[in-house]
């Protein structure tokens, strides 16, 4: 089996670029960011303090998170309930932030990651997986762009999903998330050291994905000579 891990801050365009090219690759795609908002959306929902291990760890139990695709199409499902679209605002966004940094939340969501790419072609985004969760993945790229770009990005996202927010508001959260994200005692996002830096600032989506398309293939032929 052939893992692809691509890594990188909020916003960087990680889950649409490695979607694209699962499609055009014939891999399975593994956004792993959605299994961490779905565990916020769900401790959120509960009512719990989110960066609180001793309140979020007791309600695990209670919690199945699933990826099932259906006609093609990734869905996220919390105890049997399809929450594809609810965990895609910027509060779950946060959410997924504050319990992505307890240990305990990692390791529940890291065997069923694992198992997803022990059996299956995948391409697999998020913040650790090149060096955490799949660090022999035959292909590591770190996907980045400035925060301006990225919040530009996102801005547009939600309105177009109709929801209301301020540029500033989205690249507030994106600096905080970043900061976050980098300064977490367990996992934090970093570039791993075989990783390839690849910065879409000035790319659009078609020109990323034909860059990334084309670096996978030459760390594809590299190790096939190996």
């Amino acid at each position: 089996m052939t893992a692809i891990a691509i890594d990188g801050p909020a916003g960087a365009g990680k889950s649409t670029i490695a979607k694209q090219l699962a499609k055009d690759l014939g891999y399975i795609y593994v956004d792993t960011g959605a299994l961490y908002r779905a565990v916020g959306y769900y401790m959120d929902k509960q009512g719990v303090d989110l960066g609180a291990e001793d309140q979020v760890v007791p309600r695990l139990g209670e919690l199945t998170a699933e990826l099932k695709y259906i006609d093609g199409e990734q869905r996220v499902l919390v105890n049997g309930e399809d929450v594809t679209q609810k965990i895609r605002t910027p509060k779950m966004s946060m959410a997924a932030s504050k319990v992505s940094a307890l240990p305990a939340v990692r390791d529940f969501l890291f065997e069923l990651q694992r198992k997803i790419a022990r059996e299956n072609d995948v391409i697999m985004d998020g913040r650790d997986i090149g060096t955490v969760v799949l660090p022999d993945a035959q292909v590591k790229i770190y996907l980045t762009a400035s925060p301006q770009e990225r919040a530009r990005r996102r801005h547009a996202e939600l309105l177009q999903k109709g929801e209301k927010a301020s540029f500033e508001e989205v690249l507030a959260d994106i600096v905080e998330r970043d900061y976050n994200d980098s300064h977490r005692a367990v996992a934090p996002l970093r570039q791993a050291q075989d990783a390839i830096l690849v910065d879409t600032t000035h790319l659009d989506l078609e020109k990323s994905v034909e860059r990334i398309h084309q670096l996978i293939k030459e760390r594809q032929s590299h190790v096939d000579r190996l």
